[in-house]
């Protein structure tokens, strides 16, 4: 089975399912109650987090949903190296930084982040592998081709997460230092490519071109441990979740999202990234010790 580390946490294997506790510095985040300002505020939602199961704390400072806008390296420096640093210095767990410039990450690294989450895949800032590289830290990589979330057939997926493990082996990025994620979400690139039909309703059940995307990701996860790392799946409150449930706040899609962990569980996820660690976990152990009583 494959395994992996994210910082000096295990993953995959006969490892527990890890809890990736999300928080977001960027005002322009999906979900507001993730979105925190202030060294206090910061240390003080880390903390619960850890508290309340989290393995690991990735902290981002640029959003990149749909209604998100770009924010230059200056002002991302600016407002994540900082708050790895306050982490890094205070929590016992991991911390990650949600990046896609090197530069960025190098600063994260020097800060105290052991973790880097490119939702590009490496594939961004061709910089970026030799940052992970010298450092000798994990890596969270995300399937894009070539802007993030830009596939989203399994096939395409699996290739795209492929080809930036093919990355990692040119430039030396341990393997047992790096997990996947098949980047379900309504990614901008996602719906660029998708279109019009992206917000056409289709079938009985009335669910838009992206949320059926998003929930065919989730019933074809096995499909993707043949690639041999562990599996991340960022779930969370998203926005397919709110299409199946008739649900616009994000607000409101907590047990959608945790039914949704269960089934990803099930299917093979190694990693849940949440902004809801407590009810998160009490989902994840349930799903694992159904999984455990199937195997006997």
């Amino acid at each position: 089975m494959a395994e992996a580390r994210l910082g000096h946490v295990k993953v995959g294997g006969n490892a527990p399912v890890v809890i990736v506790g999300a928080i977001n510095l960027s005002p322009d985040s999906f979900y507001g109650e993730s979105i925190v300002r202030g060294r206090a505020a910061l240390l003080r939602r880390a903390r619960e987090m850890v508290e309340q199961g989290a393995n690991t704390i990735d902290v981002g400072a640029m959003g990149t949903g749909p209604k998100s806008r770009p924010i230059s390296t200056k002002r991302e420096m600016r407002e994540l190296v900082p708050a790895i640093k306050s982490l890094a210095s205070q929590l016992d767990v991991p911390i990650s930084a949600d990046t896609q410039r090197a530069e960025v990450a190098e600063a994260a690294i020097e800060a105290g982040a052991t973790i880097i989450n490119d939702i590009s895949g490496l594939k961004t800032d061709q910089k970026m592998v030799e940052v992970i590289a010298d450092a000798g830290c994990s890596a969270l990589l995300m399937a894009t081709r070539h802007a993030p979330g830009d596939v989203y057939e399994i096939g395409e997926i699996k290739q795209a997460l492929g080809e930036s493990l093919s990355i990692c082996r040119k430039h030396g990025i341990h393997l047992n230092r790096v997990v996947l994620d098949p980047a379900i979400g309504y990614w901008p690139a996602r719906l660029a490519r998708l279109g019009s039909p992206a917000k056409k309703h289709l079938g009985k059940n009335g669910y838009n071109m992206a949320t059926l995307l998003d929930l065919r990701i989730l019933t074809g996860l096995k499909q993707l441990k043949s690639l041999g790392r562990p599996l991340c799946v960022g779930i969370s409150r998203k926005s397919f979740v709110g299409d199946v449930l008739n649900l616009p706040r994000a607000e409101d899609r907590l047990v959608g999202s945790l039914a949704a962990t269960a089934i990803a569980v099930l299917n093979g996820a190694d990693v849940v990234r949440t902004h809801d660690p407590a009810e998160t976990l009490q989902a994840v152990c349930m799903t694992e010790a159904i999984k455990s009583a199937a195997r006997g």
